[in-house]
């Protein structure tokens, strides 16, 4: 059993992800099933964190399909190009939205998600999946957190290849 320390309220955001880096490379470096490492790895961030909802969304043909996360209920499916996770999916690059609500086709899953930050995972000039992170507060997100959550990114693609299989069931 893994336990993600990190004492939040005596270190800098950045300090917070240099911790939490090495304490997730560790928690998936035996795990070989993504679902599992998917899942830790929101329920980290969350943890760390406390982000208002972190998951996952994996591409399937011309959507993204919910994968595992930790919050409230979620939408299940987006198309491709809609709504934040939609636009980085399609774009193949992270945004950062300070605002929800100024986002032009926002997709509302839950009316407390004030800002957002989605991190595409992207091979071959596709995406495989994005990481998606809500907040209740408004400009939560900068560069600092696009920096680290795209290493995030980095360290379970470097895991888990470009396979992940098409049925979650597998």
């Amino acid at each position: 059993m893994h336990e993600i320390h990190g004492n939040p309220m005596a270190m800098t955001k950045a300090e917070q992800y240099e911790s939490l880096l090495p304490q997730l490379a560790a928690l998936i470096e035996h795990e070989t099933d993504w679902i599992a490492n998917f899942a830790n790895t929101a329920a980290a961030l969350r943890q760390v964190f406390d982000f208002f909802w972190v998951g996952f969304y994996v591409a399937r043909g011309q959507e993204l399909v919910l994968g595992p996360f930790q919050g409230t209920v979620a939408c299940t499916r987006i198309a491709w190009g809609k709504g934040v996770c939609g636009a980085a999916a399609q774009h193949l690059t992270t945004f950062v939205v300070p605002d929800v609500e100024q986002f032009e086709g926002h997709i509302a899953c839950s009316s407390l998600s004030k800002s957002e930050i989605v991190v595409p995972a992207v091979a071959d000039r596709q995406c495989l999946w994005v990481l998606d992170i809500d907040s209740t507060e408004l400009n939560t997100f900068d560069n600092t957190d696009a920096h680290y959550l795209e290493q995030i990114v980095t360290l379970l693609v470097d895991k888990h290849g470009t396979y992940l299989p098409t049925s979650l069931s597998t």
